[in-house]
């Protein structure tokens, strides 16, 4: 049985959970609930849910060490259950996409985004699928932090909305036909 690691970003907390930082947890949780996944503890690290379709067993992770160290967890769910980076697909949050807009892609540099970084210096490799979400642009007044932590507008919600179902979709595509389908399908 071939395994799929699926993992989401964001900050731990009930004070970042609106952030702009959390829209990878927001794909999962969503994805998760689709699938009727349940998240449970793993090593102190984060959480982790587990299912099997078909002939793929699938899991699903969200780090809750803070994002700068979301690796820890993902590098070692890996580890565990011998997931190779092949199989990884990360969901992130992206200030250079428009709010609304996803993109998938199959390799390259962390552009940025501290989470990724980390998750590529521990697993060993920029070869690692990625899900971004948009959540830009940032206006030109705010420096990245303050942007990334900063909550939704209600204006900015029914975007978001959109965004995590075309995400989730896109998960489902992935899954089942692989990432170039979900590539030319989404992005």
């Amino acid at each position: 049985m071939q395994r799929i690691l699926i993992a989401g970003l964001g900050n731990p907390g009930a004070q970042y959970s609106q952030t702009r930082h959390n829209a990878g947890f927001k794909v999962v949780d969503a994805f998760a609930k689709q699938h009727g996944a349940d998240f449970r503890p793993w090593q102190n690290l984060g959480e982790y849910a587990k299912w099997s379709v078909g002939d793929k067993e699938v899991l699903l992770a969200k780090p809750m060490t803070y994002m700068n160290l979301s690796g820890q967890l993902i590098s070692g769910l890996a580890r565990f259950y011998k997931i190779p980076a092949a199989n990884l697909l990360v969901c992130f949050d992206d200030m250079s996409l428009p709010l609304g807009d996803i993109r998938l892609r199959a390799a390259g540099s962390a552009g940025g985004q501290k989470g990724m970084k980390h998750i590529i210096e521990l697993m060993g490799t920029d070869q690692i699928a990625r899900l971004r979400v948009g959540i830009g642009p940032r206006p030109e007044r705010f420096n990245a932090a303050d942007f990334v932590l900063g909550k939704f507008t209600s204006a900015e919600l029914p975007l978001l909305e959109s965004a995590v179902e075309k995400a989730v979709a896109a998960l489902d595509v992935f899954l089942a036909e692989g990432l170039e389908h979900a590539m030319n399908r989404f992005n």
